[in-house]
């Protein structure tokens, strides 16, 4: 019976452990976040192959009465060097990587969670100051998506009426992260700690929820509608996995 298994990667994450060896965190298709180990020093061919943000086909021996995993071999299809070329794109980087992680890698549909954060990765790499804030609210926003909690921008959530046109609307709705909804003014009254989606900041989620990363740069939005969208998204996602993540904060 073969020990070695093949699986399509992502590192998330590569940290030492003991004295040359290093833990290296994987997201893959197959069977979603994996711990592996890199044996050998700082000359290993390993420990390049498998720095963060790296991603390809990855060869991995296990050994079950050792209850151990290593890495045997990495066959790198995108090194993705230009996310380590600009701070802001470091940044958000590793608040992707910390979000996947967290929430488990989604929790099945592996697959799917693989290809979302690829893509975003790969128009991090070349993105400028700007779109890389954009970038993360985008991922964030479709990552509630793909966990099943992304909220209803075009109606009340206790009243079903719409924002005056649905997200077209001028109306302002308010965001309420212990009820996980949004609701319209009056309904929204005697709630505390609301979150203010003015009109602005719906219609770019909404046009965005779908659309691949890469077409990311024609949708700019203003500062206000950017504040919200982001208290949105991070909100939404600290009430699915109970932490707020420091990671969301590096703009």
């Amino acid at each position: 019976m073969s020990r070695t298994f093949v699986y399509s990667a992502l590192v998330l994450r590569n940290r030492p452990s003991g004295e040359s060896n290093n833990e290296v965190t994987l997201l893959t298709a197959e069977e979603g976040i994996i711990k592996t180990t890199v044996f050998g020093g700082p000359k290993s061919k390993l420990r390049a192959h498998t720095a963060p943000y790296n991603s390809g086909q990855v060869w991995i021996y296990r050994d079950k009465s050792k209850e151990y995993a290593k890495i045997s071999d990495f066959d790198v299809h995108s090194w993705r060097a230009g996310l380590r070329e600009l701070y802001e794109r470091t940044m958000t980087a590793g608040a992707i990587a910390e979000t996947i992680l967290s929430s488990h890698g989604g929790g099945g549909e592996w697959g799917t969670a693989l290809n979302l954060a690829i893509e975003t990765l790969d128009t991090l790499e070349n993105a400028n100051e700007e779109l890389c804030g954009r970038l993360l609210i985008h991922f964030l926003w479709r990552w509630s998506g793909f966990l099943g909690i992304q909220p209803h921008l075009e109606t009340c959530a206790a009243c079903g009426k719409d924002a005056g046109n649905n997200v077209a609307g001028n109306n302002i709705l308010w965001f309420s992260a212990r009820e996980d909804a949004v609701f319209c003014a009056a309904c929204a009254a005697g709630q505390q700690d609301l979150l203010q989606l003015n009109p602005g900041c719906r219609r770019w989620l909404s046009s965005v929820s779908t659309l691949e990363a890469a077409h990311l740069h024609r949708y700019s939005m203003d500062n206000k509608s950017f504040n919200e969208a982001k208290s949105l998204t991070t909100a939404v996602l600290t009430s699915a996995i109970g932490k707020r993540l420091n990671s969301w904060d590096w703009q």
